[in-house]
């Protein structure tokens, strides 16, 4: 059986019968789990490895733009010639543009012949527009003046050149069907000029072919899934002003004003927690309908800068805007049908809190602490490691090597530094991802996850350690209360149990990477048609699913109470949640009156936050530069995600301050009630009024 926790937790008898002052969580600790913090630094040196691996050899313009016929990076002032500027990829050659959207045909789009301009040549109206390779060899033009003259140096010919243009070989290619800018790639648009094409056929030039098959070759190479991916991590990098504001400054603003709300109005802030949460997932339904085209006509177009109305050009981005939108309001309707049925539970919630928020946020002098010091510094950091873990996971993303295509196809293109027709160097670049790329972005990602448990680990722990000086000390001008308890308490967490808090920090990382692995093996299974599709296989499927997510509940939750016994007691992990744990199943009905009732106003006031960033987001990326032109964005989805994601870790972050406080506060108070013979003897009177045996039996017997 587990001892008295007296000789640990607040004023502990001495071998002559006085009581020592100073005995606040501060008797027999020692470092605990010291293995764990090795591997811990050992995992952040293997990181930085793998991060820097990331920035040696990615470059994350290639998410948004192609290469053309020499390997160049479009827009890359580096290249041989310079393409600054030049960040729209075009295919010279539309009959190889037809060939590779050819159903039985061998030749891909990736090995036509490319190249970089400054934006999508169209026919002309009254003549034959050319479209020439850079400019090299004999022909005597500056980069700059083959821009302005609109990539044309047809002229400057010889009659060899011109026969050899003439076969579709180069160096220069007629412009017949207009393109339009479609994710910085011209889209060709199966409708031939005729002018164009009369002028061509009478210069004696080839067949060119007009079928449909030419719009659809490209528009199948610029939605096909790593396409989509790429330009979803490019959004990333563009969007990187939003997720600033939107993920960190706001949600820090937000929340700083939910906690002083609820520290001196906690009577009302449930009720308006869950008026404001209703009337924010609506709006961010409202705003995906709105982006999916499904309400006004603000729906996103992959067609970047102006073009003609007639041509309609759809993406697959477009598709999964309206499927979050129909997700959404699933999830709409569920959570406004929940919160309804949670009102009559809202007044036990209200007295709850108010009884511990009362006691756990301590003295003004502790309150003031807790924001500049558990707020200020951990923020800082917390902010300045995903800005890197960012930055670095756009260059893992795109840290592959653009390579020569290993091809069979027999093509001809005119050379103009050989002064021939070559037939051997027609198979195109492609920027070729080996499989140790997915395992660095896999462990970049769990890395990422892990030291944000971590932190939050950490955090959590100072909080519970502070709170819990004020609890055992019965009152807060108790000689034996630190002078700035949270500095003590990090002190102690810093000294003794950082590598508890790194374990606790591990477990719930692994345990969601195998619920991650799991899920999209569970999911790939279900699209290939190996589950089983009776009774049986569908219950055997969503009961898998709930397990996992039973577990993963169970873990975090397990890991919460354990840093508070760990900021309380100084015992390693393990036994830290094995003390927790008896703690809480000998009053599961106190504890779960707080946390099913208190945690889902706290939970609803995080998604509070995390909705605004959402809501702000959408308004942010809503402006001109994030709409056209060079910054356009091909999808409002994944920033707001993220905006979303990084707005609920930081409101996590800074609402660990009242939840720590709460769960630190009731479960001293069953230990306090234990130790006591079942009345607790350091509790506040508001607190005993609350959660006292008389009270409960009370409210059972009702």
């Amino acid at each position: 059986m587990r001892g008295p926790l007296g000789a640990v937790i607040g004023s502990y008898p001495s071998s002559d019968g006085t009581t020592e002052i100073g005995g606040i969580i501060k008797h027999n600790r020692k470092c605990r789990d010291v293995a764990f913090l090795v591997i811990f630094i050992a995992f952040w040196v293997a990181m930085i490895v793998n991060s820097s691996f990331g920035f040696n050899q990615g470059n994350p313009l290639r998410l948004t733009y192609g290469l053309d016929y020499k390997g160049n990076l479009c827009g890359d002032k580096h290249a041989h010639p310079g393409l600054r500027k030049l960040e729209l990829k075009y295919w010279l050659n539309p009959n190889q543009v037809y060939q590779s959207g050819v159903k039985d045909s061998q030749f891909k789009l990736s090995n036509a012949r490319s190249i970089c301009l400054w934006d999508c040549p169209i026919p002309s109206e009254d003549s034959l527009n050319w479209v020439c390779d850079y400019p090299e060899g004999d022909i005597r033009i500056s980069m700059r003046d083959w821009i302005n003259r609109n990539y044309d140096y047809y002229e400057f010919l010889t009659p060899e050149m011109r026969n050899t243009s003439l076969q579709l070989q180069g160096p220069c290619y007629p412009v017949i069907f207009p393109s339009v800018n479609v994710y910085w790639s011209c889209q060709f648009i199966a409708r031939a000029s005729n002018t164009s094409l009369r002028h061509w056929q009478q210069m004696g030039g080839v067949n060119i072919n007009e079928d449909i098959v030419i719009d659809k070759s490209i528009h199948r190479s610029i939605n096909s899934r790593s396409s989509v991916l790429k330009r979803y991590m490019a959004d990333i990098g563009k969007s990187w002003p939003v997720l600033i504001v939107c993920g960190g400054f706001l949600p820090l603003f937000l929340s700083v004003i939910w906690l002083l709300m609820i520290r001196h109005f906690v009577t009302a802030m449930p009720w308006i927690t869950v008026a404001v949460f209703n009337i924010l997932i609506i709006t961010v339904t409202m705003f995906y309908y709105l982006k999916a085209g499904w309400i006004g006509n603000d729906a996103i177009s992959p067609i970047i800068g102006e073009h003609d109305p007639y041509i309609n050009v759809s993406g697959r981005e477009l598709n999964h805007l309206r499927a979050v939108a129909i997700l959404m309001t699933s999830v709409m309707a569920v959570s406004i049908l929940t919160s309804i049925a949670i009102v009559r539970r809202i007044l036990m919630a209200t007295s709850v809190l108010k009884a511990s928020i009362n006691d756990s946020l301590c003295s003004p002098l502790c309150f003031l602490e807790i924001y500049i010091c558990y707020k200020v510094i951990p923020y800082a950091i917390l902010a300045i490691f995903y800005m890197f873990w960012i930055s670095a996971a756009l260059h893992l993303f795109s840290s592959g090597q653009v390579v020569k295509n290993n091809c069979n196809t027999n093509c001809c293109a005119y050379d103009l530094v050989a002064k021939k027709v070559n037939c051997d160097g027609c198979c195109g670049y492609s920027i070729h991802y080996t499989p140790h790329i997915a395992i660095a972005i896999f462990f970049h990602l769990l890395g990422g996850y892990w030291a944000t448990q971590f932190f939050i680990a950490c955090s959590s722990t100072v909080i519970a350690g502070s709170v819990a000086s004020y609890y055992w000390a019965r009152g807060e001008m108790s000689p034996e209360i630190p002078f700035l308890p949270v500095f003590a308490s990090m002190k102690r967490l810093i000294r003794y149990s950082l590598g508890s808090v790194a374990l606790g920090s591990l477990v719930v990382s692994f345990v969601e990477s195998i619920r991650f692995i799991l899920e999209s093996i569970r999911r790939k299974l279900k699209v290939s048609g190996t589950t089983s599709d009776g009774w049986f296989g569908r219950m055997g499927n969503h009961t898998s699913h709930g397990c996992l997510r039973c577990v993963e509940w169970t873990i975090k939750s397990v890991n919460r109470n354990a840093y508070i016994m760990i900021a309380i007691t100084g015992k390693s992990f393990f036994k830290a949640s094995e003390i927790a744990t008896e703690l809480i199943m000998n009053n599961i009905l106190r504890i779960g009156k707080v946390n099913v009732i208190g945690d889902v106003i706290l939970f609803l006031g995080k998604l509070c936050v995390s909705l605004s960033s959402a809501v702000f987001g959408f308004l942010m990326l809503d402006t001109h530069k994030y709409r056209a032109a060079h910054n356009k964005i091909s999808s409002p989805l994944l920033p707001v995600l993220i905006c979303w994601a990084l707005g609920y870790v930081v409101a996590t972050f800074f609402f660990a301050v009242v939840e720590m406080s709460i769960d630190t506060i009731i479960l001293s108070f069953c230990q306090d009630s234990e130790e006591h013979q079942g009345t607790a003897q350091y509790a506040p009177p508001l607190l005993m009024e609350t959660l006292g045996e008389e009270n409960e039996m009370q409210r059972l017997t009702q």
